[in-house]
């Protein structure tokens, strides 16, 4: 590598550099937090396409009249969306050369998300191991909390994935 190469790049030839997706497994260390940016605004679109995407048809997500009078007097975000749009937000970050999902667990929607409202993330990387049955492959379980604007609580939830142990022939094997 050059030495002004900046962080998160990796030289690809002379004069051409190439943006690092996700931490290496040896970066992905217990106790490490990352903050994920930029924030997502959430829009009436990204709850449509959601709720007709998975079927969910759902007064509440998609009647504004319906909703106006309910407990909440507008529209509420598809739970499926909010799970979405904040687990899209981490993948740049934490899991961008994952090869498999293997678990989301204790998911706990902790208030409710209105379009407009604007969501930040951060991750806690819990454990870390290599793979018993993959061997070139490390198993990683993270939890990921999420909050709105207004720092609210809005979710949280543990998901466990597969990465490459060896980050770099990855990249190399894939052009990443």
């Amino acid at each position: 590598m050059s030495p002004g190469l900046p962080r998160g790049y990796r030289q690809i030839g002379e004069h051409r550099i190439r943006e690092n997706v996700g931490l290496s497994y040896p970066e992905l260390v217990p106790g490490l937090v990352i903050e994920h940016r930029p924030g997502r605004t959430v829009t009436e679109p990204d709850n449509l396409l959601g709720t007709a995407l998975s079927g969910n048809v759902a007064p509440i997500h998609t009647d504004a009249h319906y909703s106006s009078q309910t407990q909440w007097g507008r529209i509420l975000v598809c739970s499926g969306v909010t799970l979405n749009l904040v687990a899209g937000m981490t993948v740049r970050s934490i899991s961008g050369l994952t090869t498999a999902n293997l678990a989301v667990d204790q998911v706990r929607f902790t208030a409710p998300v209105h379009i407009g409202d604007t969501l930040y993330a951060q991750t806690r990387i819990l454990t870390r191991r290599a793979s018993e049955s993959r061997p070139d492959t490390g198993v990683i379980t993270c939890h990921t909390a999420a909050h709105n604007q207004a720092g609210a609580s809005v979710l949280a939830f543990t998901r466990t994935f597969l990465v490459p142990l060896d980050s770099d022939a990855a990249r190399d094997a894939t052009h990443y």
